[in-house]
Order: structure tokens, then C-alpha cells, then sequence
């Protein structure tokens, strides 16, 4: 088999196997304790729903396993913050103090020429590519590249 690494977007609320079993009207097979913890998950990426009371696809998850795979939206690593930004969303860390700071995705597009130089080299239309953008406390844009230290935090969350 082949490995897959992957990104869901879900809700979750603790609840262990028993609830679980019980909330679907199932009975708890005797192989299985009722007292292990874990999730009652919904996904939100897909899936049809299978429960009246939810629109997403639901399921239950061992805490560990669920642990192991998943981080609160306020506490997301890099990668899932660069995740986050392809979908348009906007992200900060939690440790930066600028106020009102964060990074949004801007997608490979065109500007007008502004300058001889840019007008000689490319015409009326400049092409750019994708980059991402951070809104700066000073309240104006600049490009942005991360520093290692943000590449490899776990502060980052999804700007409302």
C-alpha cells in the first residue's frame, strides 16, 4: 500500500465509544469497551452525510489516533497554515505582537505597468507570480517570506 500524508478540515467534540455507539442506536459489539475515549468527528471536505443531524460525513475516533492527526484551528503548524491560505483564508501566529497583522495568498496574475522600465520590459501588462502578502501593523501591505522561526511554529491560527 501506499502512504499518504493529509489535511481535513473537521469538527469534532470529545465522546467516547460507548456515547457514540449509543448516539447512533447502535448496540456496543462485545469485543469493545463503551469507555474508551476518543471523538464523535464530522468531516467537512467531502463525504456524504450519513446522520440526520449533521451535514458532513461522520464517524468516531480513538483520542490518540485523533491526537495524533489533528490541531485545534488555533494552534495550526506551517503547513497548515499554507493550506489554510490557498483556500483564501487569512493566518497569524500568536506570538507576533504587531495588532491586526496577518498573511493572506495572492494568486499569480497581471498588474498594469506603472514604470518605463517595467512597460519596456513586459508591455502594458506585467505578469506576477503567486506570493503571499501580510497586512502590516502600520496598516499598509508588504510581501512577506517566512523565517524559519515562523516555518517551524505551532502558533498559527485562521484570521476571522
Amino acid at each position: 500500500m501506499k502512504q499518504f500524508y493529509g489535511t481535513k478540515k473537521l469538527n469534532a467534540k470529545p465522546m467516547t465509544r460507548g456515547e457514540y455507539n449509543e448516539f447512533r442506536g447502535w448496540g456496543l459489539p462485545s469485543d469493545e469497551s463503551g469507555d474508551d475515549e476518543g471523538y464523535l468527528v464530522e468531516y467537512l471536505d467531502g463525504g456524504k452525510g450519513n446522520h440526520p443531524d449533521f451535514e458532513g460525513y461522520i464517524s468516531w475516533s480513538p483520542a490518540d489516533v485523533f491526537e495524533k492527526a489533528y490541531q485545534p484551528i488555533n494552534a495550526l503548524n506551517f503547513g497548515h497554515a499554507i493550506v489554510a491560505l490557498k483556500e483564501g483564508k487569512k493566518v497569524a501566529r500568536a506570538g507576533w505582537n504587531g495588532v491586526n497583522q496577518y498573511v493572506y495568498y495572492v494568486p499569480a496574475n497581471s498588474y498594469p505597468a506603472q514604470t518605463d522600465a517595467a512597460k519596456s520590459e513586459f508591455g502594458d501588462s506585467v505578469p506576477y507570480r503567486a506570493y503571499f502578502a501580510l497586512r502590516t501593523a502600520q496598516n499598509d501591505v508588504a510581501t512577506w517570506v517566512p523565517s524559519i522561526s515562523d516555518a517551524l511554529a505551532d502558533d498559527w491560527q485562521i484570521v476571522e
